[in-house]
């Protein structure tokens, strides 16, 4: 597993403002985002969510969350720009799972270290372009990845230079993230970890199940 110290420092995004100057900083914000548009997307981002809690329940380090809002400036509550990815990590953070939503200027400024957008017919130009130069450009996050549980269509992008650069894959078309220290991968359809070894990240179902065969 790639420690702490080891991972690649990307370029640190702009906090957003906070308030000396008088200017009111919302609190307490709900996550606001639109209902996921199939199970598909849905049972994505559980595996995903919950193969990574399993793999570092050990951990008091991370902060891993689907379909929840980044509130990132107080400007955009008012115009209502703000997003929320479909699956995302922030890396070197307290784990409390009591938040509503993940409020950066709360957070110590701190963006997610690794995105994954789930692409569907309604979403997938504005997850290419529009919330690309975004993650990019203003969040600076360090990964992003995107998904399409139909079509499988799976790529994956790392900051290098303030620009997104795709990540090379494997022979068997995985792709390596250095902020989890997994691979990326298809699955039975399915986007999924592996381990540096190849070895396939189960589900605690799937875990579960092994434990009793064995």
């Amino acid at each position: 597993m790639t420690s702490a110290a080891q991972r690649p420092k990307a370029d640190t995004p702009p906090a957003p403002p906070n308030g000396p100057s008088g200017f009111f900083l919302p609190t307490d914000l709900y996550s606001n985002e639109p209902p996921l548009e199939t199970k598909f997307h849905l049972q994505q981002i559980f595996i995903l969510l919950s193969c990574l809690e399993w793999l570092w329940k050990e951990r008091e380090d991370f902060f891993a969350a689907g379909n929840m809002t980044v509130y990132y400036s107080p400007k955009q509550i008012k115009t209502r720009d703000f997003r929320g990815p479909d699956f995302f990590v922030v890396l070197d953070t307290d784990p409390r799972q009591d938040r509503k939503s993940w409020v950066v200027w709360e957070e110590e400024g701190k963006y997610p270290n690794f995105i994954i957008e789930i692409l569907s017919d309604s979403t997938a130009q504005v997850d290419r372009t529009t919330k690309k130069q975004l993650y990019q450009n203003n969040w600076r996050v360090p990964e992003y990845f995107w998904f399409d549980p139909f079509t499988l269509e799976f790529e994956g992008f790392s900051l290098a230079n303030g620009t997104y650069q795709p990540i090379a894959k494997t022979e068997a078309g995985w792709c390596w993230s250095h902020q989890l220290g997994l691979y990326l991968g298809l699955h039975k359809a399915q986007l999924r970890y592996f381990s540096q070894d190849g070895e396939l990240i189960p589900t605690p179902t799937e875990a579960a199940a092994l434990s009793i065969q064995q």
